[in-house]
């Protein structure tokens, strides 16, 4: 990480895939090679990205540190830097300063099944950890995966959905919110909580992984309690607020936690302690 914190690495678009409408994968590599050799990271951590005279915004980093030489992003047009980033072209310099923030678990989760459960633009976070814990297979049992969107044209990471399915050590059900089928669709179809209901996967020494809108959140935890699954096995991400990522603008903190330092990944047995405001 650079000695000065707020100061940004910069960082070449080596590669932009348009993953749904909207949605956009950048991959990022260093211009400084001795900065490119010394960067490391951790699954679950998360970065500022900048576009100079725009200014910065926030995004986990998408791809597992398992994968050397180059750091990706995968964000939606929204505001005003992220829809800078997205007229940014192949070839062009940017910022990226980070890593910052706390990491999954991994290492305690060695041993264990992995269930991960995301919805929408929230898979970017859990990619990270998914393939992180693909790329070290050995050191886990059954990992099962299940993603929806609103619609089949919102379902981002297509071509790795596609990998995970062919892959004979991993359970995939991918699922699309009702009226968002197409005639071709032989995906599941309904939302995430009911879906995860209906596999009704065994909480026995497994890990759950959940990450997605607020509102999906909201109604999976409950059919995680109904299926035998304990507070502490249960970890999400949170990436709301953060602006500056060192705890010093105070946007992020809930009580005494600042989202930037103490996670953004938070174990549902940390978040009960938090005030309600989560």
């Amino acid at each position: 990480m650079n000695d000065n914190i707020y100061l940004p690495y910069l960082v070449t678009i080596e590669k932009i895939t348009q993953e749904a409408p909207g949605v956009k994968t950048f991959r990022l590599r260093f211009k400084n090679e001795e900065e490119a050799k010394s960067f490391k990271f951790q699954a679950g951590q998360f970065a500022e990205y900048s576009v100079f005279g725009e200014g910065e915004c926030t995004f986990c980093i998408a791809s597992p540190p398992t994968r050397e030489g180059y750091v990706e992003c995968t964000f939606r047009e929204a505001g005003k830097v992220t829809s800078a980033l997205a007229k940014l072209e192949e070839g062009e310099t940017m910022g990226f300063r980070g890593p910052f923030g706390n990491i999954f678990p991994l290492d305690e989760w060695k041993g264990k099944n992995l269930l991960f459960i995301a919805g929408g633009i929230a898979l970017p976070p859990m990619r990270c950890v998914i393939w992180n814990a693909l790329d070290t297979r050995e050191n886990f049992k059954d990992i099962r995966i299940l993603y929806g969107a609103k619609s089949v044209a919102d379902l981002v990471y297509k071509h790795e959905l596609k990998e995970w399915e062919k892959r004979p050590d991993v359970k995939l059900t991918v699922t699309v919110d009702p009226g968002g089928e197409t005639p071709d669709w032989n995906g599941e179809i309904g939302f995430v909580p009911a879906v995860l209901e209906k596999l009704n996967p065994s909480a026995e020494d497994t890990i759950a992984i959940v990450c997605g809108p607020p509102i999906m959140i909201k109604f999976t935890f409950p059919v995680l309690d109904k299926l035998g699954f304990k507070s502490e096995q249960i970890y999400t991400t949170l990436e709301n607020r953060m602006k500056c990522g060192v705890g010093k603008c105070g946007r992020c903190n809930v009580g005494k936690m600042y989202v930037c330092k103490d996670g953004p990944v938070f174990s549902r047995a940390l978040l009960e302690a938090l005030p309600t405001e989560y």
